[in-house]
Order: C-alpha cells, then sequence, then structure tokens
C-alpha cells in the first residue's frame, strides 16, 4: 500500500523531493529496503499533520504537501492539483475534494465537505452534509480526499493550538484550522480514491488496483 502512495508521489516532477515521516520501525525498514528518503518521526504525534510539522522543523520548503499512507490509489493528478491551488500566495492550507458517490454519502468513513462560492471549506463531517431537508434527491455531496498542502507558518500554529471540540467530536484533525480560523481551499479533482480505514477499505481497494492492473 505504501508504495503506491510512494510511488504516486514521485511521479511528480514539482515536488523536490519525497520523504516518508513516520513512527514505525516496520515501515522505516520498507523504506531501508527500496532506498526510499524517510524520517522517523516522534510516537507522541495526534495527527499527521503533527508529524509534517516534525519534519518541517529541519527540511525547509515554500510548501509541505502531506499524501497520507492510507491513500494507495493516489495518483500524480491529484499532487498536481493540489500545487496549482497552492501558486496563490495567500493560501495557507489547502486539500482536495471529489463529487462523492451514493455509496459514500453515508458512510462515516467517507468525510464529506462543503465550501463556500470561493471554495473554502464551511465544515467537514463524517456525517451526510449538506442535509436533503426536501428530500429532493438533488444536492450535491463531495467528499474530502486525504490530500493537503500547508505553508509553514500554518502548521506552526497549528501545533500550537490545543485540540477543538469539534476536532474531538468528529476525529477530523482539520477542523483545527476552520476552529482557529485559517481558512482551507479545496480543489475540485475527478479522481475519487479511498482511504484505508477498515478491512473492508482494503478489499475494496485491492479490486480496483487488480481492475486497474488488467487493463
Amino acid at each position: 500500500m505504501l508504495e503506491h502512495v510512494y510511488q504516486a508521489a514521485r511521479s511528480c516532477s514539482q515536488l523536490r523531493d519525497v520523504i516518508v515521516a513516520t513512527d514505525s520501525e516496520e515501515i522505516a525498514s520498507v523504506c531501508r529496503r527500496n532506498g526510499w528518503n524517510w524520517r522517523m518521526t516522534s510516537p507522541e504525534h495526534g495527527s499527521g499533520t503533527e508529524r509534517i510539522y516534525e519534519v518541517a522543523q529541519s527540511v525547509a520548503a515554500d510548501v509541505y504537501v502531506n499524501v497520507q499512507g492510507d491513500e494507495p490509489l493516489a495518483r500524480r493528478e491529484h499532487i498536481e492539483t493540489l500545487l496549482r491551488l497552492m501558486e496563490t500566495p495567500h493560501i495557507q492550507v489547502g486539500t482536495l475534494k471529489t463529487l462523492c458517490s451514493p455509496d459514500d454519502v453515508d458512510n462515516p468513513n467517507a468525510v464529506k465537505i462543503v465550501t463556500d462560492l470561493g471554495q473554502r471549506a464551511l465544515y467537514f463531517s463524517r456525517a451526510a452534509i449538506p442535509f436533503d431537508r426536501d428530500r429532493t434527491g438533488k444536492v450535491k455531496y463531495f467528499k474530502h480526499l486525504g490530500f493537503y498542502a500547508y505553508r509553514k507558518a500554518a502548521l506552526d500554529a497549528f501545533c500550537v493550538w490545543p485540540k477543538s471540540a469539534l476536532e474531538h467530536s468528529e476525529r477530523l484533525e482539520q477542523l483545527r484550522f476552520l476552529d482557529n480560523g485559517i481558512a482551507i481551499h479545496a480543489a475540485e479533482t475527478p479522481f475519487d480514491t479511498v482511504g484505508v480505514d477498515t478491512e473492508e477499505d482494503l478489499r475494496r481497494v485491492e479490486s480496483i488496483l487488480r481492475d486497474r492492473d488488467a487493463n
């Protein structure tokens, strides 16, 4: 699974470097065997954003991209879309969204995102938002994908703030930015992914990858 993520990141020529940030000796050994660049980070981190922050203390960059290791369907196009978004200097945090399939609308493992007209996130939730009050069946749902880009100032601020109540409730780290007034801008991509959170997710991804290889 990690190899798919790493190779997708390496295929993006706009990235200066690709680093696997981990607190796992098992993952570190995989990196050593494959000759991948990696950093051992603290096991105390409660989120991927905190892990990226640790790496950012010793690696200087204009933008830090976080491609989560549980996104084996990551593609070069995801990263390129995210980097185009970050070409706007005032954007501190960027992420991706895609149209939500009917199967994922009520799936709590598929996080939904609602954005304003400027494509800034209003909220992220495991619930089906926005609520179709009149049951028209015409509401568009967007799924949040686990890709982020940050500027250093946003990472620094994130790790100073305590966990917010919304972050605790939804178990979604990005809500800490919204709670503290940092806008998250979302670019739309046509390429959906399946984050592997459960055995069912893993089986679904394996099936998709088999079909992809067959074609």
